[in-house]
C-alpha cells in the first residue's frame, strides 16, 4: 500500500478482528443479562473513555458505579463534576464529589514532590 490511505476507499475489516469483536460484546451481553449488572458496570468503567466515564459520573443508576467514575475523573471534569453537585446538593453524591474535587486540587505532581 502506498504512503496513505484513500479516505474515499471503504476501510477493510481483519475477519479475525471482527470475530474477536463479536465474541466480546456476546460476552459482555450474556453477563449483562445473567450476571449482576452493577458489577459489570463497576469492571467496565476501568476501560472506559472520559465520555462514558462522565455520563455513569452523572446518570449511573448505582449509587457505586457513580462513585467509582467519579474517583477515575480528573481536573478536565470540573465541570462534570460540578454539574454533579449543583443536581444534587445536599446528597451524599454530591458530599463525595466535593471531597474529590479538593482532593484533586490538592494534588501535587510529579515534580512539585522535589520543591
Amino acid at each position: 500500500m502506498g504512503c496513505c490511505d484513500d479516505p474515499k476507499e471503504p476501510v477493510k475489516i481483519n475477519r479475525a478482528d471482527l470475530a474477536r469483536v463479536q465474541e466480546q460484546y456476546g460476552n459482555l451481553l450474556r453477563d449483562f443479562l445473567t450476571g449482576d449488572p452493577e458489577k459489570l458496570m463497576l469492571q467496565q468503567l476501568s476501560s472506559a473513555n472520559v465520555y462514558l466515564i462522565e455520563l455513569a459520573a452523572l446518570n449511573a443508576h448505582y449509587l457505586s458505579v457513580r462513585k467509582q467514575a467519579i474517583s477515575l475523573l480528573d481536573k478536565k471534569s470540573l465541570r462534570t463534576l460540578q454539574t454533579i453537585i449543583d443536581r444534587e446538593q445536599e446528597s451524599e453524591l454530591a458530599i463525595f464529589t466535593q471531597q474529590h474535587i479538593e482532593a484533586l486540587e490538592n494534588k501535587k505532581g510529579f515534580f512539585d514532590k522535589f520543591l
